[in-house]
């Protein structure tokens, strides 16, 4: 009878490990998406993306065309683009969705309109694209932002130039960052270009040593930050009585961050820092794309 008992008793344990083991197999199966991603752009390999031909290569960073889309309802894509010297991207029309553009480097033109570095534009829903690079070749980021119906931002492609827009201490923000602020929605008072439906904002920040933008986070917002320039720890997400979680980053750095995340920045470097931020609404009650 003891043996019985002992053997009934094994068994029973084995099933319990079983089902306990299978059950961790199982909840080990749900992915669970991202509080941020990060990437270093550089090292990226080639994406298809709409604007890819020969002579022009693509790198599809987040959203559209990327392995990194969960978590994201308001991103349609952010992609880096790299036309050689006389090159021409495919032309194509981005339906639903706005776009800003910054060129980093290089010269060419969109739509038969001069481009330089440290151009910005704002491309308006359904706009037909053709991007061109002159000699030198030409380095361009390109946001999207998912743009319902019925959100009506401006109907024209407008250009300008980061020299044109001044360096500002913005709300409470320190004054060892300064803030140029470069598109916002269609009743900004304050940015260069008033045009976004659904983007709030596109800016730069320009950082001294030892300077920080505070961490922070937005209820309405996502947000993706790029450096451009420089070194320091960005701040993305943080814990219980607000400890921040801090990463290594430096110049070519990419950052999404999702509905809500603590995000700031700390120059840690000994030089200034510049980051290329964008903020475009997040989109509630809307279906998860």
């Amino acid at each position: 009878m003891v043996a019985v008992k002992t053997r009934l008793t094994v068994l029973a344990l084995v099933l319990v490990l079983a089902l306990v083991q299978g059950g961790v197999a199982r909840c080990a199966e749900r992915a669970v998406d991202p509080t941020y991603y990060r990437v270093r752009m550089s090292g990226e390999p080639a994406h298809a993306t709409p604007l890819t031909s020969a002579g022009c290569r693509t790198q599809a960073i987040f959203g559209e065309g990327s392995p990194r889309t969960a978590a994201m309802r308001g991103l349609a894509r952010f992609a880096r683009v790299v036309a050689e010297a006389g090159a021409a991207c495919a032309a194509h029309a981005f339906a639903g969705e706005e776009q800003t553009w910054f060129v980093v480097k290089g010269a060419g033109a969109v739509n038969g309109r001069s481009l330089r570095a440290e151009d910005f534009v704002y491309v308006p829903v359904n706009q037909r694209v053709e991007l061109r690079a002159e000699a030198g070749g030409i380095e361009v980021l390109v946001f999207g932002y998912k743009t319902p119906g019925g959100r009506t931002g401006s109907t024209e492609l407008q250009i300008a130039n980061t020299g044109e827009v001044k360096k500002q201490v913005v709300g409470n923000h320190p004054p060892s960052t300064l803030y140029q602020l470069l598109v916002g929605d269609t009743r900004s008072t304050r940015d260069r270009m008033a045009a976004g439906a659904v983007l709030t904002s596109l800016f730069v920040m320009d950082m001294a040593p030892g300077g920080t933008n505070f961490p922070h986070h937005h209820d309405r917002e996502e947000e993706l930050y790029v450096v451009l320039e420089g070194q320091g720890e960005m701040v993305a997400g943080g814990g219980a009585e607000g400890v921040e979680g801090r990463v290594a980053s430096k110049a070519g750095d990419a950052y999404y961050f999702r509905l809500n995340t603590t995000v700031g920045f700390y120059n840690t470097g000994g030089k200034q820092a510049r980051i290329l931020a964008a903020r475009w609404l997040y989109p509630f009650g809307g279906a998860r794309q």
